[in-house]
């Protein structure tokens, strides 16, 4: 279906094979409801690869790319929990951009997701479009979403940050492809990829290409009215 708001935080990381288990469950039992019920956040999806890396892919879709850098937003990565502190510790090859969402269409939501990390600057908002609406009509595919990744937002000091091995990587665009099975996005990361980077004037290398599927999701309204 196409993204709930204006803004996506767009998260690739591995996790070291001693934390995966206590990573997978911080990230259902405490950190994606947290975010969630940050002001402006409506929806987050976690995905585990099935070709490519890092191991984990995980967005939250936001009413606006303003909300992820609000105080309400920036108070938490100040204050990570002592779970928080155990877990980030751990992560591994991340990539963190807060993206406006430049295109997004479909109905529903797929069970895989293709990812591309692109780079280059791009053709004007209604070719791009163009470019991509195509994909939307291909059998298994519902929904192809561009996001327009800002490398400059994002990029303040946090408590949160501090802890990770490395300086996070960013994107200056993000292509997302949903799908019903993985066969359709096997086959557009086989044979695909090169004619959308034509199209919209970007590039994407290999190693930034990468399939997964979804294992949670939680949206705002499941929060519950206390929330």
């Amino acid at each position: 279906m196409a993204l709930a708001g204006r803004g996506v935080l767009a998260i690739w990381n591995g996790i070291a094979e001693e934390a995966e288990a206590d990573f997978l469950a911080w990230h259902v039992r405490e950190h994606i409801p947290e975010r969630v019920a940050v002001p402006g956040f409506l929806r987050a999806r976690r995905y585990v690869a099935l070709r490519g890396e890092p191991r984990y892919f995980n967005f939250y879709e936001t009413a606006s790319p303003a909300d992820l850098s609000a105080p309400a937003y920036l108070s938490k990565l100040d204050s990570p929990s002592e779970w928080t502190k155990r877990v980030v510790r751990h992560f591994r090859d991340t990539s963190r951009t807060v993206c406006a969402v430049a295109f997004s269409a479909g109905l529903g939501d797929g069970a895989v997701i293709a990812t591309l990390r692109m780079e280059g600057g791009g053709r004007d908002p209604g070719t791009l479009a163009r470019a991509l609406a195509s994909l939307c009509r291909r059998d298994g595919i519902v929904g192809v979403h561009l996001l327009r990744g800002d490398t400059a937002a994002g990029g303040q000091a946090t408590a949160e940050k501090a802890l990770r091995d490395a300086p996070d990587r960013t994107a200056p665009w993000v292509v997302l492809v949903e799908g019903v099975e993985a066969a359709p996005l096997e086959s557009f990361l086989d044979e695909g990829v090169e004619e959308v980077c034509r199209a919209l004037a970007l590039s994407c290398p290999e190693r930034e290409r990468g399939l997964y599927r979804l294992q949670y999701g939680l949206a705002r309204d499941q929060l519950g009215a206390e929330s």
